[in-house]
């Protein structure tokens, strides 16, 4: 494309979502609260298993250690920006500024898209394949797909800032968003953006929808093997836990099927549900996928039991063993 040398544009202005000022703070004390709450339990749940060997071991705590990292990069790679934004002045962002948050929001994003995918499979091989699990799920499995998950990302990014950053801006400069995203971005461009539209449903759009209906298909066959194998207290555990991922799942994929396979016309709800993407669903995932788990809540309780005991070294005093039982006690019941 020979674009590149008409690029007038020097920054955007990002128009935010209120220009009331107490709607304003409500957003900010929200959304900082829910950063807050976000990057302490993908801390915690990464520093447990990396901690635990036990844990690190198990290909699901694997892949869901990634999706932890994930997930802190997608709801850090803008919020910190946009915090700051609630309160300043004016809301401008540069040129290579709002290209480099489209690229970083599509790198995890599509990262992630492919990985809850993987975990989908790894849940599938789990119930349907119990006795071949061990070498369906191997560590070099595991991982091929955290690097596969990565390497898509990178690819998916690569192809939609490849058509953005090359489009002519040379106009407006309002984003009507808190961030840069391509819906927003692409439709200030100088030209016709009907063919910038489409390459973003047939990259974004069909990514996300072959996704969803993998995931779809996996959470199918596992409920319908639990099924097959009659009434009982672990296979309701197991429908009750794939049921409540799945409900995750959708609350990530429906947003972006609807964002991305729609061009040509955007909607108020659009800038509202790509936030809820970026801000909600991190928070969602550590809660639904790891704080269930058996396995992690004792790790969790492991890990803060460690933290109390070094606080205790350094002249604070020390928990008590009857209160470290109860304080398994109510991460076993939570």
């Amino acid at each position: 494309m020979a674009w590149g040398n008409q690029t007038m544009v020097t920054e955007f202005v990002l128009l935010g979502l209120s220009e009331t000022w107490e709607v304003k703070v409500l957003l900010f004390v929200f959304l900082l609260l829910l950063y807050t709450a976000t990057l302490f339990s993908n801390i915690l749940i990464l520093s447990a298993i990396i901690s635990d060997h036990s844990l690190s071991d198990s290909p699901m705590l694997f892949l869901l250690a990634h999706l932890a990292l994930l997930d802190l990069c997608l709801a850090s790679f803008a919020t910190p920006r946009y915090l700051f934004d609630f309160v300043a002045q004016r809301q401008a962002i540069s040129f290579h500024g709002c290209m480099a948050q489209i690229f970083f929001l599509h790198l995890f994003a599509g990262g992630e898209m492919l990985l809850l995918t993987a975990m989908a499979y790894d849940r599938y091989v789990a119930i349907c394949h119990p006795l071949r699990y061990a070498s369906l799920m191997s560590r070099r499995h595991c991982i091929g797909l955290v690097l596969a998950s990565w390497a898509g990302g990178l690819l998916h990014t690569s192809v939609q800032l490849s058509f953005t950053i090359n489009a002519p801006f040379c106009g407006p400069n309002q984003v009507d968003n808190i961030f840069c995203d391509i819906p927003f971005v692409i439709k200030l461009a100088c030209i016709d953006t009907s063919t910038l539209e489409v390459m973003m449903v047939t990259n974004t759009g069909i990514m996300s929808l072959v996704g969803f209906l993998a995931v779809l298909l996996s959470y199918a066959l596992i409920l319908s093997t639990i099924r097959s194998r009659g009434p009982s207290e672990v296979p309701s555990k197991a429908a009750y836990t794939c049921t409540s991922h799945l409900i995750v799942v959708t609350m990530y994929f429906g947003p972006i099927l609807f964002m991305y396979l729609h061009p040509y016309t955007r909607f108020m709800i659009d800038k509202v549900l790509s936030i809820f993407c970026n801000t909600i669903t991190p928070f969602l995932n550590p809660t639904v996928y790891a704080l269930k788990n058996k396995e992690m809540k004792t790790a969790v309780r492991r890990l803060l039991v460690r933290r109390s005991g070094q606080v205790s070294a350094h002249g604070r005093p020390a928990i008590r063993q009857s209160e470290a039982a109860t304080t398994g006690s109510w991460l076993e019941i939570s």
